[in-house]
């Protein structure tokens, strides 16, 4: 059965090219390592919520974008073992220390699918 990571963040409006060229080169890497997919996503129609919302979870700002992201894997073993690869390939590390946007804010968390994967 399939596993997915799945992702919400904001990211300044001003960074999103750096924050795409970032993705680009995190797709490389994961897809290289074995996931089955990798999936980024600006927001587009994301309104902020009276109770909550994705920009709510995120304390998104007047000026950052929701960015929505996941990756598949064939399992959650194989999962585990492709983010430690990933976390120790050298080709992200300046990405980790330099990434453009709050981490301290991202959302994210592990799924098993139970429908359409």
């Amino acid at each position: 059965m399939s596993y997915v990571d799945g992702f919400v963040i904001a990211v300044p409006t001003a960074k999103l090219d750096a924050y795409r060229a970032m993705a680009e080169r995190g797709r490389q890497v994961w897809m290289e390592l074995g996931a089955t997919a990798y999936v980024e996503c600006f927001g587009d129609d994301v309104p902020y919520g009276e109770v909550t919302s994705f920009p709510r979870a995120v304390q998104a700002k007047d000026d950052e974008t929701v960015v929505f992201s996941w990756i598949v894997y064939a399992s959650r073993e194989a999962r585990d073992e492709i983010n430690a690869k990933v976390m120790a390939d050298p080709r992200l590390k300046d990405d980790m220390a330099s990434a453009p946007f709050d981490g301290k804010r991202m959302i994210y968390g592990g799924f098993k699918p139970f429908l359409g994967l």
